[in-house]
């Protein structure tokens, strides 16, 4: 006589059968639970656990013990597996917090010249310190076992990654003024958008390097020979001819890139103004002829000393500091848009908007 089919009820909700759907369609996850998920999706369409197993391609019996499992545990807790027996750490967790906290502090505090731990170097310590520190665990520590503790805790000593730290108290500020003059360039580059019959607006955005290396070579380039030499060789010896400066802008209406190297021996106030506005004027070409083109210009002055290390103050009068960054040879008429204030000395990046004027 055949023995009834078994029917194993499981309570689940919607909120846990779309969980069970994501988990069957998954490729992150680990085999074991996207096999059950599809079990137990395919059981609550199918009640058969012989259909079942047919469907997955596994044997009845695993099936039958995973819907015991969900029928007690749930559905989700289902899908993981049962913690084992296993034996007990050897490495005491009161170990383990000692060896993160070492980990977290510099080698050099530990009388080592290293300017960052190395898991080998950490195990070695550990050895040959953790049982003096009431550790007696960490006798016998591999450097596999370091890389899995501090991998547990998501720290990773012997690496290093930068930050920038805020030292600027007027850095809020600043930083509003930048984003003013950003929204300002969006808004005249949809009003020239607009415009009919107006003219042109060109809006520059220039910056400088200065004391570039200008290198020379001693002997021309030797090109490649095939079967020989695959790449271009080059002589070691070099020439120094002096330093240069770049002076680089761009159009922010058409994204067309101004160029500009000149050998400045000092930086001058108003020299990268100049500079800036003569390759303008040399690039004025690729601009359509209009009766009016009306020009924004915007520049950056930095302050160095005779070694070409930025200086963290300026040592210079209200009116020397003001005329540094107020725009030279301005026009009549002409206005300074978010500048530099007499009462603020410092570094600034200032802007000023030349009146229209003719071709």
């Amino acid at each position: 006589m055949v023995a009834a089919r078994r029917v194993i009820t499981l309570s689940i909700d919607s909120d846990q059968r779309r969980a069970l759907v994501d988990i069957s369609r998954s490729r992150s996850e680990a085999t074991g639970r996207v096999e059950r998920a599809r079990m137990i999706i395919a059981y609550l369409d199918t009640p058969s656990a012989y259909v079942v197993a047919r469907q997955i391609g596994v044997s009845q019996q695993t099936v039958t013990r995973c819907l015991e499992r969900a029928a007690e545990l749930g559905v989700l807790a289902a899908l993981d597996d049962r913690p084992r027996a296993g034996r007990d750490a050897v490495i005491t967790r009161e170990a383990r917090t000692w060896l993160v906290s070492l980990a977290c502090a510099k080698p050099i505090a530990s009388g080592y010249p290293h300017e960052l731990w190395t898991t080998r170097l950490l195990a070695a310590h550990a050895r040959n310190h953790g049982p003096q520190a009431g550790h007696p665990s960490l006798a016998k520590l591999a450097q596999g076992t370091v890389c899995k503790i501090l991998a547990a805790h998501e720290i990773k000593p012997h690496k290093i990654r930068y930050y920038v730290e805020q030292r600027d108290p007027d850095f809020e500020p600043k930083m509003a003024e930048v984003l003013c003059v950003y929204r300002e360039v969006e808004m005249r580059r949809a009003a020239a958008a607009d415009r009919d019959g107006g003219g042109q607006i060109a809006i520059l955005s220039y910056d400088e390097k200065p004391g570039i290396q200008a290198i020379g070579n001693t002997t021309p380039d030797l090109p490649p020979v095939p079967g020989t030499h695959p790449t271009t060789q080059r002589d070691h010896e070099y020439k120094r001819h002096g330093t240069v400066t770049l002076m680089a802008g761009i159009d922010l209406l058409t994204g067309t890139v101004h160029a500009l190297v000149k050998s400045l021996p000092r930086r001058r106030p108003g020299t990268a103004t100049a500079v800036a506005s003569s390759s303008s004027s040399s690039k004025s070409s690729t601009l359509p002829t209009r009766p009016q083109r009306r020009s924004k210009l915007f520049w950056t002055i930095t302050r160095r000393t005779s070694r070409g290390r930025p200086r963290r103050g300026w040592p210079l009068s209200r009116t020397a500091a003001s005329r540094l960054c107020s725009p030279p040879n301005t026009v009549p008429g002409s206005t300074s848009s978010r500048g530099f204030s007499p009462k603020q000395p410092g570094p600034c990046s200032a802007t000023s908007v030349s009146s229209p004027h003719t071709n």
